[in-house]
């Protein structure tokens, strides 16, 4: 600061004091402007946001391919709102402790390009490997695959022929991890909604569905409706969408709120973002976001159309197009779900599915019914297929597997190389499920020996045309193996009648997500008829519909009114579950038991009914901890389920007659055993027909004799 003082002396040594006052206090005022904007210029550095991850696991169980040449493959999805920063892919894989290292190798490729090999690690056992995937080949869907060369090893040498000892695992812990930053949602409908029904959101418990306080029958069934249809196209196993009051939801930010109530029930901050006339003779979806929440207001004046809105926002396809701010609904707006009915023709592959490389070879096509169909007797696969004609066609085959059985194998032959097919029966009495795999193996053996077995000489190709027609039937049980088919008609809600508590408390709310959570999952359409009820509804409904009971005999009269009808009883004062031919139950172990029970209906005994229940909220919640997941319900054969504070539960079967018809039943029975009943018959008619041949033999005998001992006597 010399030079200041210097300045100072020279220029004001001889100036008046108000004068150096006022020409100092312009050169600091000069000096602090220049200071400021120096600093102003300067650039200056901004934290970037924190990467999100997300780790997405494989749905594939764990898979054993067998050969020297094996192919996987798996499929996982990005989010359109996600900006990819890193993508790891995790595989976790076993070869045979024969294998040799050295030889063996596999490679990954993602939507057909090849992009990372290597050699199994020199240990047994399980192995991860984190495969960076080139975020260029990345798209919506994604199919990746595994390829892999598997050879055993004999002294120095590999050896050519394939044996058991061929194989690959692949194990169920294999996943695909995002970094990514998040795209802020655009303030429209379709934005919402892709963000409020992402993975991510879903699994951060982000994605909330809330309702009125105290809701009405009509605000319930809306809010379940919403629920069924977010349900339906979650992909995971373990994550769901919570249902609650306004009152119980902590929004937190980036939060994603479904609110879903009439008009007058709405908090005030939601009120004051749709008018009264907004809402007259017509429900509003709009969207509002403030301090990072994001909301989608479902309102109207009345329940109908209330619940028209809600089925408007539990149709995929609506939400997705609908690219504005607010969407008004009416009673002419239509809502339902497109549906594409099942004709029982399953193609296996929509494009030519080339298989290259000599030695086994296999490709896989996942097949799925509607979730309430299951396979009956008469199905059949027929394959197309072309391959090249360098094969040694006294060992080149094809094998048709369904799941791990074997359907029908056929040899290759020269003169049916450029067009092949085979067509197999699948055998009496298998059992498919709603999900299966067809796997078709191809052996190509050359004519060469000597010709490398890492060769792509020799070819198979899958036609498009290929196809599985599938005779299917309605399940007819009335058991936990059929839920909740049972309550789905045509891929929807099969006149659905749900009898809740009138004071609804949260474990209430907990326990319909789970129930209508699953019952999403299989409802792939949202036009079937759902409604719920605070008070026991007339008979005429309970004849007619479904019925599902959820509460205690202290809030739902429905469940005293049930006792005598229920496998696990109440006492006579309702404070506790009783013993049974099936469990002893001690007194105090009795107050702290839920239970989940398939029961015919008093009211239509071709009708089905769900009891969810426990001496309070608590313990029918954990009831309904055991029917909220596909992966929970498949572990219960019988028709009663029962959960205890520890998590202990128990499936028991006490209805002998499992059949919900007991007509169709019997229809069902002569349909499956025609063949039989007509050998039956025509063997009857047989037996008819010789004892005719006898009887009449026998009385020409005799009249025959008759005739001689005439004769004799005269």
């Amino acid at each position: 600061m010399e030079w200041w003082g210097i300045f100072v002396n020279k220029s004001f040594i001889n100036k008046p004091n108000g004068i150096k006052q006022n020409v100092i206090s312009s050169l600091l005022l000069t000096s602090l402007i220049f200071l400021l904007t120096l600093w102003l210029s300067t650039p200056t550095t901004i934290k970037a946001a924190d990467n999100q991850t997300y780790t997405q696991q494989f749905q594939n169980s764990i898979t054993t391919l067998s050969g020297k040449s094996v192919e996987a493959n798996m499929y996982f999805t990005k989010m359109d709102y996600w900006d990819v920063k890193k993508v790891t892919f995790n595989l976790n894989y076993q070869v045979s402790q024969l294998a040799n290292r050295q030889t063996s190798d596999i490679t990954v490729a993602l939507n057909g390009v090849k992009f990372y090999s290597f050699r199994p690690g020199n240990k047994t056992g399980y192995q991860t490997q984190k495969i960076d995937v080139p975020l260029k080949l990345l798209s919506g869907s994604n199919h990746l695959t595994i390829d892999g060369q598997v050879l055993d090893q004999t002294s120095k040498n590999y050896q050519l022929q394939q044996t058991p000892a061929n194989w690959l695992t692949i194990g169920d812990g294999s996943n695909i991890n995002f970094e990514y930053q998040l795209k802020e949602a655009e303030n429209t409908l379709s934005s919402f909604y892709a963000h409020f029904s992402g993975q991510d959101t879903i699994a951060y418990q982000r994605s909330k569905i809330a309702t009125a306080n105290n809701p009405t029958d009509s605000e319930l069934t809306a809010s379940m409706i919403a629920l069924s249809g977010e349900s339906r196209i979650i992909t995971t196993e373990n994550d769901q969408i919570p249902v609650v009051q306004m009152k119980n939801l902590a929004a937190a930010k980036n939060d994603y709120i479904l609110a879903v109530a009439k008009y007058s029930h709405l908090p005030k901050d939601l009120k004051k973002q749709v008018s009264a006339d907004e809402v007259k003779n017509k429900a509003v979806i709009k969207t509002y976001y403030t301090d990072g929440k994001y909301y989608l207001i479902v309102t109207a004046n009345s329940g109908s159309l209330l619940k028209k809105a809600a089925r408007f926002v539990a149709n995929e396809e609506l939400m997705k197009e609908t690219d504005k701010v607010v969407e008004d609904i009416d009673q002419n707006t239509e809502t339902f779900t497109s549906s594409l009915r099942d004709n029982g023709t399953h193609y296996l592959t929509d494009t030519a599915n080339p298989v290259q490389g000599a030695g086994h070879k296999e490709t896989s096509y996942l097949i799925q019914l509607p979730n309430d169909r299951s396979n009956a007797d008469g199905s059949k696969i027929t394959l197309h297929f072309n391959y090249s004609k360098n094969l040694n066609f006294n060992r080149s085959l094809v094998t048709v597997y369904v799941n791990n059985t074997v359907i029908g194998s056929k040899k290759l032959t020269a003169n049916k190389a450029d067009n092949d097919t085979l067509t197999v029966k699948l055998p009496r009495g298998l059992a498919l499920g709603s999900s299966f795999t067809v796997r078709v193996g191809f052996d190509l053996e050359m004519k060469d020996q000597d010709t490398s077995d890492n060769s792509n000489t020799p070819w198979i190709q899958v036609n498009p045309n290929s196809k599985m027609i599938v005779k299917s039937e309605r399940s007819n049980d009335l058991l936990f193996t059929n839920y909740p088919t049972l309550f789905i008609n045509n891929e929807t809600y099969d006149n659905l009648a749900v009898i809740v508590p009138k004071d609804l408390k949260a474990n209430d709310f907990k326990s319909l997500t789970n129930i209508f959570n699953l019952i999403g999952n299989f409802a792939k359409s949202n036009t079937g008829k759902i409604q719920f009820y605070e008070e026991i509804p007339s008979k005429s409904v309970l004849k007619d519909s479904n019925v599902i009971v959820l509460g205690t005999p202290q809030n739902n009269q429905m469940i005293k009114q049930l006792n005598s009808k229920l496998y696990f009883k109440y006492s006579k004062n309702f404070s506790r579950i009783v013993s049974n031919e099936k469990l002893s139950i001690e007194k105090d172990y009795g107050k702290h038991i839920g239970t989940a029970q398939l029961i015919r209906s008093p009211y239509n005994d071709k009708r089905g009914m769900l009891v969810v229940t426990g001496a309070n909220s608590q313990d029918a919640y954990l009831a309904s901890t055991q029917i909220n997941f596909q992966k929970n319900i498949q572990q219960f054969t019988g028709d009663a389920v029962v959960v205890d504070l520890n998590n202990a539960h128990y499936s028991y079967r006490f209805k002998k007659n499992k059949a919900i018809d007991k007509s169709l039943e019997t229809k069902q029975t002569f349909t499956k055993n025609s063949q039989l009943i007509l050998y039956l018959g025509m063997a009857l008619v047989v037996i008819i027909l010789i004892g005719i041949a006898i009887i009449l033999t026998v009385r020409k005998q005799g009249h025959l004799n008759g005739g001689n001992k005439n004769d004799k006597q005269q």
